[in-house]
């Protein structure tokens, strides 16, 4: 058989990788240290050059499948990861088949959800981090797409000013659809409901879950979530027609979810005494594309939305709210974001990454703030978040030594 390498990147490095041994047995100069999250399938991280990538060893047909959806998924702008290549005619030295490798790279900053819970996570992050899941569950299913195996170990996640962002991992079993019924969503649900329960009952075996958390709560409140963000987005509403202001009020309501709406459906009923209105196409991601229109910077939701809100406090400090908005953008980059982000010292760099680290020194700014009775200068705040906040964090950008695959599993739900 015959090696073939197909990727959207050419990479000649990829020849150098070690295809002819099972992917379990390949050497550690290969492989990076980073926290992996539990697979069927055996799943190596890699090193490329200054590229960390996810190989997993899975059958041919199951691995152009997963590639090519990925692709798609990528495409209609779904958080996930970015494929990066498909090999196929992998042999032994002595001639024996082995299964084909699907190559993702690796998410920065992004973490699985038992290398986070390994960190003692308060009940309130943990919240955040199912609400994370919901949402991303939500924007799948807007797209057409059923997952199938909708669980934690499926997904990664990446701190989001305070919050999480959730990003679809595993995608072999999934569908894409013109449009999901109502039967497919329940379906993606209640396998979602199982599934998280049994993650989280193996978490709380192992001590990991916060004593008092159940697991079957928790996973209840996630299709709680769900339910009604999906019915904010996609709801139909009637009111009298001398209440067209609700029309910009339900517009509004979208866009503070952090949704934005391409389209609506406006309709009278025969009487032209009342007025239906239902969005036809939400896009995710309002205040990311906004930021990025203005100042370049290509960061998580909730991160863009504390980032404009900076933004605003600082147009309205300098007195120059009715100036053209980009350049206020553009002054606010020059002077304060970035010359913020540039101030962490190199070796720090990998803990959070840059938009995170704006917003927590925002955050301990208002702490410091409050304590001392009056502003404090974002200088300050800076050198004392520097100084005795950020060493203290864990490394995200490549967490080493912490494999996730050796806390205890008691079950599994595939």
């Amino acid at each position: 058989m015959t090696l073939e390498i197909t990727t959207a990147r050419p990479e000649s490095a990829l020849l150098d990788l070690p295809w002819s041994t099972p992917l379990e047995e390949w050497p550690e100069s290969y492989l990076a240290a980073l926290p992996r999250g539990i697979s069927r399938h055996v799943v190596r991280f890699v090193k490329l050059g200054p590229r960390v990538l996810a190989v997993k060893e899975i059958k041919d047909d199951i691995a152009d499948r997963e590639y090519a959806m990925l692709r798609n998924l990528r495409r209609l702008d779904v958080p996930s990861v970015e494929p990066f290549g498909v090999v196929h005619g992998r042999t032994t030295v002595d001639g024996e088949p082995l299964d084909a490798c699907l190559i993702t790279r690796h998410l920065q900053f992004s973490l699985p959800y038992r290398a986070l819970y390994s960190q003692n996570l308060r009940p309130d992050t943990a919240v955040r981090l199912m609400d994370a899941l919901a949402v991303l569950l939500v924007r799948l299913h807007l797209e057409g797409f059923w997952w199938g195996d909708v669980s934690l170990s499926n997904t990664l996640f990446r701190r989001d000013a305070g919050a999480f962002a959730a990003y679809l991992v595993d995608a072999e079993t999934g569908e894409l659809h013109a449009r999901l019924s109502d039967g497919q969503r329940e379906h993606d649900l209640d396998i979602a409901r199982v599934n998280i329960a049994g993650e989280l009952m193996d978490l709380a075996a192992g001590g990991f879950l916060e004593e008092h958390a159940d697991p079957f709560d928790v996973s209840a409140s996630v299709i709680e979530r769900y339910h009604t963000l999906w019915d904010a987005l996609t709801g139909t509403e009637r009111f009298e027609l001398g209440d067209r202001w609700r029309v910009d009020e339900r517009i509004r309501r979208l866009n503070e979810l952090g949704f934005d709406v391409d389209e609506l459906s406006m309709t009278t009923d025969i009487g032209g005494t009342e007025i239906v209105i239902t969005p036809k196409v939400v896009d995710a991601g309002h205040h990311s594309r906004r930021l990025l229109r203005l100042t370049g910077l290509d960061v998580g939701e909730n991160q863009a939305r504390r980032l404009l809100n900076d933004l605003d406090a600082y147009a309205a400090a300098t007195d120059r709210q009715g100036d053209d908005e980009e350049i206020v953008a553009h002054d606010w980059l020059a002077k304060i974001y970035e010359p913020v982000t540039r101030a962490v010292p190199r070796e720090l760099t990998g803990r959070l990454e840059p938009a995170e680290i704006f917003h927590e020194v925002l955050e301990h700014r208002w702490y410091m703030s409050e304590r001392a009775g009056h502003d404090t200068p974002i200088e300050d705040a800076l050198r004392d978040y520097v100084a005795t906040v950020l060493p203290a964090k864990p490394e995200e950008k490549a967490v080493l030594g912490v494999d996730t695959e050796e806390m205890p599993v008691i079950s599994r739900f595939d």
